[in-house]
């Protein structure tokens, strides 16, 4: 009994952390969607339209995906040519870097 209640415990802890993270993850795939798909695959087979532009699923690839919360929080001002200044909040660069990592290509990491 006991460890059917402690089991019950985790299990009812557990979907408020995963709605979260899942909520930050779409946030972050509707952000990318909004503002980088004209260039870039987000997603997980999409080809980038600019050549340069690389897919977002392989940049772990090229950059340490914790990084990249830096590079976003500082301004990404180019990146590949005709690139747009990207400015986000916190809470967007976190949701995008969230998003990013959970698409990564097992290759890539």
């Amino acid at each position: 009994v006991l460890a059917a209640g402690f089991m019950v415990s985790v299990f009812a802890a557990t979907p408020a952390w995963a709605e979260t993270d899942f909520e930050a993850i779409m946030h972050g795939k509707d952000l990318v969607e909004a503002n980088c798909s004209r260039c870039h695959g987000v997603g997980l087979k999409d080809k980038s339209a600019e050549a340069k532009a690389p897919v977002f699923r392989e940049l772990a690839k090229r950059y340490p995906i914790d990084a990249l919360e830096e590079a976003f929080a500082e301004g990404i001002v180019t990146g590949h040519p005709g690139m747009p200044e990207f400015e986000a909040t916190p809470k967007q660069i976190g949701d995008i870097v969230a998003y990013i990592s959970s698409i990564q290509d097992e290759q890539s990491q």
